[in-house]
């Protein structure tokens, strides 16, 4: 009679292992083994982290082994089992590995395939096909889109974390946990005592040492010490936490009217500001995206404000970017004066904190939540919705939507929903920042997510011209290390641009992302179909770069660069200045976020700051859905071309006083997970 060793890997996070009974049928070309229960006497099977053999021995042959089914009954109470993967060795010696990486909740089963991937057009046999589409079926019940607000990309349809499927939760819902998280990060800041003093206000800058001091690193001290410097302004537009803005000027705007005698103090080539225009030194940072947005009015003993100012900034003669005027609102008339460097200390300072402000809304809201969380989770909900596990465009991609749908449905759940955290420090909570993505979506394209296509739309593409401008270098070549990478694995399952057109699984999954996820818009620019290998090429590194470099270029600096707060304030107590000449010191420190705001942003911008546990970096994928030598070594050259992007990074940032590694390979987790 036929003997089979079969192997059981058990996950190693907190719960995995399981007490049920575990029973094993093996599905061949030539039939059907009984159900065989996996049991070894006086031995604890299926712990957590184990990896258990068992002989099964059949009656009869099977033939080619096509499929193997697992179930899962209770024998006390029930629980979850992660189960990693199942190896098969045969009566003939030879080895075949069923990768499943899923939990088996309940008194569940799961019907596994080989390792090897295939794309339908692969699959002849009958029983592969029904298997491909009974699990596309289940999953579709599973995943179903939802509109959580009017004119945001459709989310996952569930209330909280508890209703997602099991194989997409947090191993530890506590861990995301952002009401205890934020707590967490204030008891560890030490600044529980400031917590709840709402509308009390610190008496100057200085004062706000008192929640900074406690915790500290080198670029968020050197923010402090030099936020008020105009060379500190302007570089934070190249490599803070927002560096997607900045655009090169190529016409003055009407609504900006500035001119040469203004700004000729700042001008150091003796030219007039049109012909600084012309020689490409003259940059723009427009927040018209804010005019209209409704500021927070959830707390009534606290008036907030936003504004939509329109900054200008010139390269001078040391190739670095400074700020020459800045007009806080976007119609130009007598109260909306235009600030320069010129005008009383004060009056600048308090501009500038203006736009700093700006900043921190749009970057929250559009950059960071909008452009990779909502975006990220768009392509994962996709992705279960369209391929199957044996697909290779699911093997490749599932690694970089880990825990996507979780953190956005639990920030959903506690940060951005109606009297979420997001209320308590911004003054563009209470419904300011949906009104926001709202109006953003217009301008969410699929071209503005191509890393090299959007920095060149903004002129910022010239390294010779604009030194120093960190994220576009090192962005750069990460984004050529995922397409080399992309294009190598959709080369070895697609071998001509006919079989990506005709593969009916992938269109699917394209066009599930623009019917729902851009919500149908032509003028997206979201394709609805792909048709050849290089544009599948391209279409993946999207997915990838955002949900991998650009979440981390924009995400994990906001501590650095946010915690000082006068730096990035959250909200401001006063109206825009509508004069020139009236601002004092009293003023500022009046109009920046009292003590409870500070410290609600603080415990917010640290907990956001913070690494997952057990965080997995580009380049590592240690669930081996590929089981195929020449994918696996597509993955050593990627990842041998992003240490070699760690090195290069590394290198130059010894030489700088502020480094800039939020690019660095080591530093990009997989995922949108935070």
């Amino acid at each position: 009679m036929p003997s089979y060793t079969v192997t059981v890997a058990t996950g190693s996070q907190w719960f995995a292992g399981t007490d049920d009974y575990i029973y094993l049928s093996l599905v061949g070309s030539a039939g059907c083994s009984e159900k065989h229960l996996l049991d070894k006497p006086f031995y604890n099977d299926f712990e957590r982290g184990a990896v258990d053999s068992y002989d099964v021995t059949v009656d009869e042959e099977l033939g080619e082994i096509q499929l193997v089914k697992i179930e899962k009954r209770k024998y006390w109470l029930h629980d979850d089992w992660y189960l990693k993967y199942i190896t098969l060795k045969t009566p003939y010696g030879d080895y075949i590995e069923f990768p499943c990486y899923r939990w088996i909740t309940g008194e569940g089963e799961i019907v596994l395939r080989d390792g090897r991937a295939k794309l339908a057009c692969d699959d002849q046999i009958h029983i592969l096909k029904q298997h491909r589409r009974k699990e596309l079926e289940t999953r579709q019940k599973q995943y179903r889109w939802m509109e959580w607000n009017p004119g945001f990309p459709l989310s996952i349809d569930a209330k909280c974390h508890k209703d997602l499927p099991r194989d997409i939760q947090f191993d530890s819902e506590k861990g995301v946990d952002f009401v205890l998280n934020y707590s967490r990060a204030m008891e560890n800041l030490f600044i529980n005592r400031f917590m709840h003093m709402f509308q009390s206000s610190w008496s100057d800058f200085a004062d706000f040492e008192k929640i900074f001091v406690k915790i500290s690193n080198t670029i968020s001290e050197r923010v402090m010490n030099h936020w008020q410097e105009d060379l500190m302004f302007g570089y934070q537009f190249l490599n803070g936490c927002n560096p997607v803005l900045i655009r090169r000027c190529t016409k003055l705007p009407k609504k900006l009217p500035v001119t040469t005698e203004m700004v000729e103090c700042s001008l150091e080539r003796q030219l007039t500001l049109q012909q600084e225009v012309e020689q490409g030194n003259i940059f723009i940072v427009d927040f018209e995206l804010l005019d209209g947005i409704d500021a927070n009015k959830t707390d009534p003993c606290t008036l907030q404000f936003l504004a939509a100012p329109i900054c200008l900034l010139y390269k001078n003669l040391a190739n670095k970017i400074v700020p020459i005027a800045i007009q806080l609102n976007q119609i130009p008339g007598d109260e909306n004066p235009i600030f320069l460097p010129s005008d009383a200390k004060y009056d600048w300072l308090l501009a500038k904190i203006w736009v700093r402000s700006s900043d921190f809304h749009v970057h929250q809201t559009i950059t960071h939540l909008l452009r990779t969380h909502l975006v990220s989770e768009v392509f994962g909900i996709a992705l279960y919705r369209q391929l199957p596990a044996v697909h290779p465009i699911f093997k490749l991609l599932v690694a970089h939507v880990r825990f996507t749908i979780a953190i956005n449905t639990k920030a959903r759940e506690q940060l951005i929903c109606e009297y979420g955290l997001f209320d308590k420090a911004n003054a563009t909570g209470g419904g300011g920042h949906v009104q926001m993505v709202q109006k953003a979506m217009q301008d969410l394209t699929y071209t503005s997510l191509c890393f090299p296509e959007a920095i060149k739309a903004r002129g910022m593409d010239s390294a010779e011209d604009i030194p120093n401008y960190f994220y576009r270098d090192d962005g750069l070549l990460v984004w050529e290390a995922i397409k080399t990478f992309t294009a190598e694995v959709v080369g070895i399952y697609y071998e001509s641009d006919q079989v990506v057109a005709e593969d009916q699984e992938l269109q699917d999954f394209v066009n599930d992302v623009y019917v729902y996820g851009m919500r149908g818009k032509k003028t997206s620019g979201f394709p609805k179909s792909i048709k050849t290998r290089e544009k599948l090429s391209e279409y993946l590194t999207v997915v990838i770069f955002t949900a991998s470099a650009q979440h981390a270029a924009v995400n994990f600096g906001q501590y650095d660069w946010c915690s000082w707060i006068p730096n990035a304030p959250p909200t401001m107590r006063a109206p825009p200045p509508t004069a020139k000449g009236v601002v004092t010191i009293e003023q500022i420190v009046d109009t920046l976020p009292d003590r409870g705001r500070s410290c609600w942003h603080l415990g917010a911008v640290w907990a956001l700051s913070q690494f997952q546990e057990n965080e997995l970096f580009l380049g590592m994928y240690p669930e081996e859905h590929f089981i195929e030598k020449p994918v696996k070594e597509a993955m050593a050259r990627f990842r041998k071309n992003l240490d070699t992007i760690v090195s290069v990074i590394a290198e130059r940032n010894k030489k700088k006083k502020l480094p800039y590694y939020y690019l660095s390979p080591d530093r990009i987790p997989n995922s949108v997970a935070i």
